[in-house]
């Protein structure tokens, strides 16, 4: 196998739009990703190189613009992006899982809009869920959409932890409408709202009033969306059906799992590398310290969870891209992928002695944004209750 998360089988189109994104990683992304982060500086530049390249419609169907590729495609490009830098995969992400939405639930008219655009970058994506009160528990969403008859809704209410809130200007929102069924989550309605990218009045009744201030994951913004009395046309309801909000996001999220799980692997890859190569550089005791058994042994170990990592993400994507069910394979990639990230991250970290704590050295950057991914798209928590429920229906007793 040689070097760390090879995939076996892959066609020489993907091959070529890998080495291409390798390549501008390496040249574009890793020089600029800690002055950036740092800075908290949104990669302007970055993102208008990545639109030119066709990322942003990298798994949109070509008769919208896109280049049409597969979800392992996409989780493959996320990992090399996440080695140079997680906040930039992390601007991709939101907006393939609108245009994912969109491909997978949007009505005729809803794709010929929208979709075209999005391809281009002209439009990017956000989607939000989350309000202050609930993170998890999805079904618990209190932000309201009421239908005035005359075939508009005035949405009210607040959401919580929008990545690209600011910066994007097509959201998906999950938020509550009087029709549905008796269960909660069966009044649930995704509504796909065009704004003007930017902080404050985004749309008249819709505020964002800030950038919430992060630990890591620096670079995109993360916001809050604030309604007040904030008026929607029908039209612009997901699918055009309200009621089946809660279905669709869900969906979206299982592709959204695996793409924090590719990035937990490209985060975790460049921890490794930066590992081994400080590793063979510093001496103590007259060698190079890759030579002491105690690091010989992390590396080791760190190689394995990399590796171990990636091959789960492949599985995942591949199960999603043969139209089967992968809640169970995405949930375990996710859990796996992000507990590893963290441990091999530390590892780095602790191979790095005292100047892994110096800002100048970029293991610093990977220490700061690891903790990110043990929480994104659902808590480790939650993938363990996933896991554990599939498992039980696929082993059950009766």
């Amino acid at each position: 196998m040689g070097k760390l998360c090879a995939t076996e089988n892959l066609s020489t189109e993907q091959r070529d739009i890998l080495a291409t994104v390798r390549d501008f990683v390496d040249q574009q992304i890793l020089p600029m990703a800690t002055h950036l982060e740092h800075a908290d500086e949104y990669p302007t530049e970055i993102v208008a190189q990545m639109k030119q390249m066709g990322l942003f419609g990298l798994t949109i169907d070509e008769e919208y613009g896109g280049l049409g590729e597969s979800l392992l495609t996409y989780a493959l490009v996320v990992e090399e992006i996440a080695r140079g830098w997680m906040s930039v995969s992390g601007i991709i992400n939101t907006h393939f899982i609108v245009a994912y939405l969109l491909q997978q639930h949007g009505t005729p008219e809803q794709r010929a809009k929208y979709l075209p655009r999005l391809a281009a970058g002209d439009l990017t994506g956000a989607f939000s869920m989350s309000e202050p009160g609930l993170g998890s528990d999805v079904a618990a969403v209190t932000t309201s959409a009421t239908p005035d008859g005359r075939g508009r809704y005035t949405v009210n209410g607040q959401k919580m932890w929008v990545t690209n809130g600011a910066s994007s200007s097509l959201v998906a929102v999950l938020v509550r409408t009087p029709e549905g069924r008796d269960r909660p989550h069966q009044n649930l309605t995704t509504f796909l709202i065009e704004k003007t990218p930017g902080f404050g009045e985004a749309a008249p009744g819709l505020t964002i009033p800030g950038k919430i201030e992060k630990m890591g994951y620096k670079g995109v913004d993360t916001t809050e969306l604030l309604f007040d009395d904030y008026s929607i046309d029908a039209a612009e309801i997901l699918g055009g059906e309200p009621g089946r909000g809660f279905y669709q996001m869900m969906d979206g999220v299982e592709v959204g799992r695996v793409n924090v799980a590719a990035r937990a692997v490209g985060v975790a890859h460049r921890a490794f590398e930066l590992g081994t190569s400080y590793a063979q550089q510093r001496e103590t005791f007259g060698k190079p310290i890759a030579e002491h058994q105690a690091v010989l042994f992390r590396i080791a170990e760190m190689g394995t969870k990399v590796e171990a990592a990636h091959q789960m993400v492949v599985r995942a994507a591949r199960v999603k891209d043969a139209g089967e069910r992968n809640d169970l394979e995405a949930g375990m990639a996710k859990y796996l992928a992000s507990e590893y990230c963290r441990d091999v991250v530390e590892d780095a970290f602790r191979i790095h002695g005292g100047y892994g704590f110096a800002k100048e050295y970029e293991i610093e950057r990977l220490y700061r944004e690891a903790p990110m991914l043990l929480i994104g798209e659902g808590t480790a928590d939650i993938q363990r209750m996933i896991i554990g429920r599939r498992l039980l229906e696929n082993y059950s007793e009766r």
